[in-house]
């Protein structure tokens, strides 16, 4: 696996290795999790004041990426004495509400998403108000310093996009289509646009409703039927590459499924050639890291990176790759 490039001036230094982990089921809107008990976790975990820490994605139903984030978060709450709290709403209002909820609670810590960054604005004022430090994660990361937070883990979504545009290139690719899943994203949005930027053949997005598994089918593969010389099809998520994969059996297209992020199906289809290469953000480590910092920050006034974004990605990851990560993405932890 390699890593395509290192965006300048963001620090991306640090590596963790997590010994035990297991994949999660997924959360509902406000899911009381008591992760810091003994319990699947392994050995003594720290000594420290019992912490409570909130989670509030943007995640909509069935999106296994975020079963793999809350994955890692519940493995660092094990270890240190956290109650883990997780919720998640795909509407920016509805999140806006859970994390207003969890400032409420006063609970010790929030990691919030900034999917559509607007929406978070005046709650994360009021969680800054309230003295509850906060860490963003997955999204949004340049608003991140803006709006209070700690700091962001995450990848740098432009230079992942632009990583893609220039393994298109190497393919030999000439006509891409970037399927965005949730419309007002502005990292997905930011993919794209970076695909496009280094990419030296045309992009195209299609915006298509994720989670809606027919109707996202229908749509790639309407469009794959009206546009014959379509020879990439860029996915923002790993579930929307399983559609993508089936679009292009129904229509009989030539064009090559590549995608962001990873998991098991993913890594499946990568040995099986129905997928190119996938973009690995590591979302295990988003989740382990966000819980370890509010952690650090509350015991030992500690900040990871300085205060600059923290990078668990992009790494272009290929068929030559699965014997090394197979293992991992079977057990739900990449």
């Amino acid at each position: 696996m390699r890593t395509s490039r290192t965006a300048r001036g963001v620090v991306g230094c640090l590596a963790v290795i997590a010994l035990v982990a297991g994949c999660s089921s997924s959360g509902g809107k406000d899911d009381e999790d008591m992760s810091g008990d003994d319990g699947g976790g392994g050995g003594t975990g720290v000594n420290t004041p019992r912490l409570k820490i909130a989670m509030v994605t943007h995640s909509g139903e069935g999106d296994t990426f975020w079963d793999i984030v809350r994955s890692g978060a519940e493995q660092a709450a094990r270890k240190d004495n956290v109650q883990f709290l997780y919720a998640n709403d795909k509407e920016a209002k509805g999140q806006a509400e859970l994390v207003q909820s969890f400032v409420d609670k006063k609970v010790d810590g929030i990691i919030v998403t900034l999917a559509k960054p607007e929406a978070m604005r005046s709650v994360l004022a009021e969680a800054k108000a309230a003295r509850i430090p906060v860490v963003t994660i997955n999204s949004g990361g340049e608003f991140s310093e803006e709006f209070g937070a700690l700091s962001h883990i995450g990848q740098d979504e432009s230079v992942a996009g632009e990583a893609v545009g220039d393994e298109l290139d190497k393919r030999g690719r000439k006509k891409a289509l970037c399927v965005i899943h949730e419309q007002g994203n502005v990292s997905l949005e930011q993919r794209c646009a970076g695909v496009k930027k280094s990419f030296g053949g045309s992009v195209e997005n299609l915006n298509v409703e994720g989670t809606n598994a027919p109707a996202s089918q229908s749509s790639i593969s309407a469009k794959l039927q009206a546009t014959k010389d379509i020879d990439a099809v860029v996915t923002l998520g790993a579930p929307i590459a399983a559609y993508s994969v089936k679009a292009k059996e129904d229509t009989g297209s030539k064009a090559e499924i590549d995608t962001f992020d990873l998991n098991a199906e993913v890594v499946k289809r990568l040995k099986a050639k129905e997928v190119g290469f996938a973009v690995d953000q590591q979302p295990y480590l988003q989740g382990y890291l966000s819980v370890d910092e509010l952690w650090l920050y509350k015991t030992n006034a500690n900040v990871l990176g300085g205060g600059k974004p923290v990078l668990t990605g992009p790494a272009v990851v290929t068929a030559k790759d699965v014997p090394k990560l197979e293992k991992y993405t079977a057990r739900g932890t990449r």
